[in-house]
């Protein structure tokens, strides 16, 4: 029976930061609007947090059932270490669904955004979608899609409408930003884990590009981070504070683009989701000394 120590590790914190960032930057982008409000900024947290607890414990469900999770490196794997009982981690990934879908509905009705209701739902069966069912589109290198739409884009954007009513340019420019780096962290993980993946015919992005072309996506994602920074300087000179998370971000991109393979990439994993939170806690920083200063 896996221990509590092993549970927690097994719901992966060092993919935490995809949820928190999009949050950050979204209540960020409804304070530029004069509109951020501090208690939907929380459940919008909570449902986010959810979210991606739920999707890492239904991914280490439906990889260990089919064998992918065998003989990985990196993280702990319920499933597939043999750990823990298959249904158990089932259910715990449900009710981090169920958790997200009662904070969603909270948020939804305190907010009145009926329009996020649906998208939620869609982005809970998504969750479970990527790598579960008879066609998961997370073996059809699809996963990359699904967390710059869902914690990139969606998250952000429905931080900022259930605060402020409406999206901005500087909401969505942030969305890309948090949408590409933490697909970016997918990106590292799938990297390291090509040799596995290809043995058990699991299809990610990763393995269609192969080793040289995935570093390159890497790097270039981190890139794009970068260059919507300098879009949402339109919007207020101060988002370039967001820079300053920069080096974060280039050592992680040193280390991929050196030809670090297996174990040598977990580390990155850990400082893109650092650079990630970083970008958009100062990013957000710099919002509020704008507003401050208006």
């Amino acid at each position: 029976m896996a221990s509590l120590s092993q549970w927690a590790a097994g719901a992966r914190p060092r993919t935490l930061p995809a949820a928190i960032a999009p949050v950050v930057l979204g209540t960020a982008a409804a304070h530029l609007l004069g509109r951020a409000d501090a208690a939907l900024a929380i459940l919008a947290l909570v449902v986010a947090l959810a979210l991606q607890v739920g999707v890492n414990y239904a991914n280490d469900y439906s990889d260990g059932i089919r064998g992918t999770d065998e003989a990985r490196v990196g993280p702990v794997r319920l499933v597939g270490q043999r750990l823990a009982d298959p249904r158990n981690v089932k259910v715990a990934a449900f009710l981090a669904f169920g958790a997200g879908a009662l904070a969603g509905l909270a948020l939804v009705a305190l907010s009145r955004a009926w329009l996020l209701l649906p998208l939620g739902a869609l982005a809970v069966l998504a969750a479970w979608r990527y790598t579960g069912g008879n066609n998961p589109y997370g073996y059809r290198g699809l996963g990359e899609v699904y967390v710059f739409v869902f914690f990139g884009l969606m998250a952000t954007l429905g931080t900022q409408y259930t605060q402020a009513g409406a999206v901005s340019w500087f909401g969505v420019l942030g969305a890309v930003g948090v949408g590409a780096v933490a697909s970016a962290i997918l990106v590292a993980n799938n990297l390291r884990d090509i040799p596995t993946d290809t043995l058990h015919g699991k299809q990610t992005l990763a393995v269609r590009l192969g080793d040289h072309r995935t570093r390159i996506l890497y790097a270039v994602l981190v890139g794009v981070s970068v260059l919507v920074l300098l879009g949402m300087a339109l919007s207020t000179p101060w988002a370039l504070v967001g820079l300053l998370a920069l080096p974060l971000g280039v050592r992680s991109v040193r280390t991929v683009l050196g030809d670090a393979a297996g174990r040598d990439l977990v580390p990155v994993l850990a400082g893109t989701g650092l650079y990630e939170v970083a970008y958009a806690v100062l990013t957000a920083l710099g919002v509020v000394v704008a507003v401050a200063l208006r």
